[in-house]
């Protein structure tokens, strides 16, 4: 086989940065891990021992009919632990991943992909309770970035709805084959309660829209979310927002809030 830079196939070949990928996931025994993009199974091969279970999504149809033979050949007293989903971790559904439900998200996600991965699977799957991705480095900070940064948008507060992220140390080019030519880096996910009495689709209409022009205030920024700039005023008045502030400065709460005020406005 050979990597392809359309699934964005580069596979993670140094030991040890496979065993602090596993440490730094901070696994029970008891938990049940969700691997992306499981590739040649270095990292799966130490993710079996780790915990009860390991389901892996993979793409490539060559490679996730692989993987359980690997499985069988380098660790065939915990091969059984092993469930393959050949699937796009873009689409795949809860129905599709079944029981038992993963608790952790543990993957080196394909670059091209990885926000939208880490988004799809925390909506669709609300039994992860924690997780630790190897993502692109800038990536891993637009993902982890807090308001008011300049790395701060989309990514950030969408993935706040879900869970607290944090960067958790980087990752140099030379354990992948093929070699990248971009950094790569390590977020950690821990899953949180997302703000109440608003629904999701809702909030993140109103951060799509507050980014689309990340420059403008939010009263220009939201006027075509709200229907004009002066219900957009109102609304974020009401929300006891700052018309004049920027999207950048606001933390998914204060979304939450614009989305809920909207409904009374």
């Amino acid at each position: 086989m050979r990597p392809t830079k359309k699934l964005g196939q580069n596979f993670v070949h140094d030991p040890n940065t496979v065993r602090r990928i596993v440490a730094a996931a901070e696994l029970r025994p008891d938990d049940v891990a969700l691997e992306v993009g499981p590739g040649l199974g270095s990292l799966t091969l130490a993710l079996l021992p780790a915990c009860r279970a390991v389901v892996a999504v993979e793409i490539d149809p060559v490679l996730a009919q692989r993987l359980p033979r690997t499985a069988r050949d380098r660790a065939p007293e915990l091969a059984e632990r092993l469930r393959v989903v050949p699937a796009d971790a873009m689409r795949v559904s809860a129905a599709e991943i079944g029981t038992p439900e993963p608790t952790a998200l543990v993957a080196n996600l394909p670059y091209n992909v990885a926000v939208p991965v880490v988004l799809h699977l925390l909506a669709e799957l609300p039994s992860l309770r924690h997780g630790l991705v190897m993502v692109q480095a800038e990536v891993a900070d637009r993902l982890a970035a807090r308001p008011g940064s300049r790395t701060y948008g989309v990514p950030s507060a969408k993935a706040a709805w879900y869970a607290d992220v944090r960067r958790a140390g980087p990752v140099p080019r030379s354990v992948f084959w093929p070699v990248p030519n971009v950094d790569s880096g390590l977020v950690a996910l821990t899953r949180r309660e997302p703000p109440s009495g608003v629904d999701r689709e809702t909030v993140f209409a109103v951060v799509d829209a507050a980014f689309a022009q990340r420059r403008k205030t939010l009263r220009a920024a939201l006027a075509g979310w709200a229907g004009s700039a002066a219900r957009a005023e109102a609304v974020l008045r009401a929300a006891g927002v700052d018309p004049t502030a920027r999207g950048e400065q606001l933390a998914i709460t204060d979304f939450a809030r614009i989305a809920e005020a909207a409904a009374t406005v």
